[in-house]
């Protein structure tokens, strides 16, 4: 039985690097190919910053290698709309940072199970897995 997944930045860092940090869980989930695996808008926005700070070094620049990462794992996006923008009002202040609200809303609002290592993400109500 398929599923929805929506990976975390770290979580899809680790996948496509092969990072051994990646839980076996997780693996097991992004490499079954009848699940459906999202990555958001957001992950590409906080990877684009990163970079351009130089506190990621990515292998190419960071268009291209992020649309060859999702084609070449058949991953699928997840755009940022309002109802997500909105939907990180109501979150408790547990975590201040932006990204990850904005992926603990998206996972909410379209009832995904994030895949997070994140402890903090973790007491939000919601799904995650890790």
């Amino acid at each position: 039985m398929s599923k929805e997944f929506l990976l975390d930045t770290h979580a899809f860092l680790w996948w496509v690097t092969d990072d051994e940090r990646l839980s076996n869980k997780a693996h097991e989930i992004i490499s079954d190919g009848s699940n459906t695996i999202y990555v958001s808008s957001a992950t590409a926005w906080e990877i684009a910053i990163k970079a351009g700070l130089k506190r990621l070094e990515l292998p190419g620049e960071p268009r291209q290698w992020f649309f060859e990462q999702l084609a070449s794992n058949g991953f699928d996006t997840l755009s940022v709309d309002i109802a997500h923008s909105l939907k990180t009002y109501q979150l408790p202040m547990v975590h201040r940072d932006p990204f990850d609200r904005m992926l603990v809303a998206q996972a909410m609002e379209e009832r995904v199970t994030l895949i997070t290592c994140d402890r903090n993400i973790r007491v939000y109500p919601g799904d995650f897995i890790w």
